[in-house]
């Protein structure tokens, strides 16, 4: 592929996933969908929880979707179903409708459209092949970051539905727009298709397994601070605009350090580039956990979430590197699900603490213990020889 045909899939990626990244700012909404149908923190961290499972299950299926589908084709039609389902839950009126759209709907498709974007970039050849994974890995931090001020505006000016329906809207176009932008980048034959239809296997388990365990160690501490950013600040007594703005400020160090660990791992080795990021994590919940208060709030869940951020940026880039080009898909989406798994356990338990004691300092606590553990982890995390077949 030519260097501007690069560009324009690189574009694509981001116009397809950025979007959705705004499931990291659902924390912006949880106060508004309390109140709009009466409900508690644990059932909005338990929808988050929902759609983080059938995210993942999107993820999964993919694979056995693009070796019989076009990669265009899948992109736009979850784009579609994701859009419904936010329109549904601009008017849903109870938790079971909250789940149905936002945990099922639009769940499932942002986890199709998440891996099939993932496995076109790797089909093509890119001399930096950590940056570019931790390129698009950091496009849901970075959709959170523009979102989440966004959102905010949008909830206090119009309304909590019109602000759902808008971000319909925009999946709907953004997922379309993306697929005509890739079938155009792709001359001649889809390479993507020709290497995805061969039988699919896993293979270097004992990598994939010890990789695993880290990063969902690393990411349930990271998805602590990303679901609940704006409600954490809040609870440690910031208002509500500085809420908003420090959400967008950890989600962007989130979305820079997703990069920069794909870049690190292009550098240096595996386990030195991950044990650092959970040392950087587990500083951060000390810093919190000695001085809680707003003024350290903010750089203490920015270094717990960086540490998540550089942990998946550099699993994405071992991934490119320890596997063949037409597996990254297969690979990336079984790693998924320990974040599903991360998603579902200390987000939801420091939700269950905050509606209990009314402060998350027990959490924080959990979360550098979580740090600590990854941190041990990943210093025996094996040597990965690279592979260059495709």
């Amino acid at each position: 592929m030519s260097t501007s045909g690069s560009k324009q899939l690189l574009i694509a990626a981001s116009l397809a996933n950025l979007p959705f990244g705004t499931i990291y700012a659902f924390s912006v909404l949880l106060k508004p969908m309390e109140s709009a149908l009466s409900l508690q923190r644990a059932d909005m961290t338990l929808v988050f929880g929902l759609a983080s499972i059938v995210l993942t299950l999107g993820m999964n299926i993919a694979p056995s979707l693009y070796r019989h589908l076009s990669i265009p084709l899948l992109i736009a039609t979850a784009s579609l179903i994701s859009a419904i389902g936010l329109g549904l839950t601009a008017v849903a009126q109870s938790r079971i409708g909250l789940i149905f759209s936002y945990s099922v709907l639009f769940g499932l498709g942002g986890g199709i459209v998440f891996t099939c974007v993932q496995q076109l970039v790797n089909q093509y050849h890119f001399k930096h092949r950590g940056l570019v994974n931790g390129y698009v890995v950091s496009l849901y931090p970075l959709g959170a970051m523009f979102g989440a001020p966004l959102m905010g505006w949008s909830i206090e000016t119009l309304g909590l539905r019109q602000t759902l329906g808008l971000l319909a809207a925009v999946i709907a176009c953004s997922g379309i727009v993306a697929s005509l932008l890739i079938r155009e980048a792709a001359t001649h034959r889809d390479p993507t298709n020709q290497s995805t239809r061969q039988t699919e296997s896993m293979t270097h388990w004992p990598l994939f397994l010890h990789l695993s365990a880290v990063f969902t160690l690393a990411a349930s501490a990271g998805l602590m601070v990303m679901s609940q950013a704006a409600g954490i600040m809040q609870a440690y007594g910031a208002g509500l605009g500085t809420a908003l703005g420090a959400t967008t400020l950890i989600t962007g160090s989130i979305a820079a350090a997703r990069i920069g660990g794909g870049w690190l791992i292009d550098r240096y080795r595996l386990d030195f580039v991950m044990a650092g990021a959970q040392l950087w994590a587990l500083l951060g919940a000390i810093l919190l956990s000695m001085w809680p208060s707003p003024q350290s709030a903010l750089p203490g869940l920015a270094m717990i979430g960086m540490g998540y951020g550089l942990i998946s940026g550099a699993s994405a880039g071992a991934i490119a590197q320890c596997w063949p080009q037409r597996l990254f898909g297969l690979v990336a989406s079984r790693l998924y699900i320990g974040w599903c798994v991360a998603a579902i356990c200390l987000p939801v338990l420091a939700a269950g603490l905050y509606d209990v004691s009314g402060n998350y300092r027990s959490a924080v606590l959990i979360a550098g213990s979580v740090n600590l553990l990854a941190m041990a982890m990943a210093l025996r995390l094996p040597h990965p020889a690279k592979s260059t077949a495709s």
